[in-house]
């Protein structure tokens, strides 16, 4: 397995440097595969929407396929991905954002009963609790 840091999986997704993007491109295509795949940390993960939202104005409703699509990948073993599947299901049922549904997400599967938090928004999401 070979780690995938944001700027690689940014470069792929979005091709808007066509020297780094055609270097990404080829390394996702010829050297990643299902028996040498790339990592996707859940670190790398919350980087790349951030970066997809903030620095591309990509909303939440495109945002969920495009990271559906890369953890459906068979290059890419996304760290926890069971946490990742419920975290995009929770987020096409609420207002709540990728990485305040992960993080409750994986809070749950590490056996925590309920996730703390000051974010309102976050707070509407099944088993965040709005720390008052």
């Amino acid at each position: 397995m070979i780690g995938v840091d944001t700027n690689i999986l940014v470069r792929y997704l979005v091709q808007d440097d066509p020297r780094q993007g055609a270097i990404a491109a080829r390394f996702v295509e010829k050297d990643l595969s299902s028996e040498r795949p790339g990592h996707v940390s859940l670190v790398v993960l919350a980087e790349t929407v951030w970066v997809l939202q903030a620095r591309y104005g990509i909303d939440k409703t495109d945002l969920i396929p495009i990271i559906a699509t890369l953890a459906a990948d068979a290059r890419f073993v996304v760290q926890d991905a069971d946490a990742l599947w419920l975290a995009l299901e929770s987020c096409e049922e609420t207002d709540a954002d990728l990485a305040d549904a992960l993080i409750r997400q994986v809070d749950s599967l590490h056996g925590c009963s309920h996730t703390v938090t000051f974010d309102k928004r976050a707070a509407r999401l099944p088993g965040m609790v709005l720390l008052q």
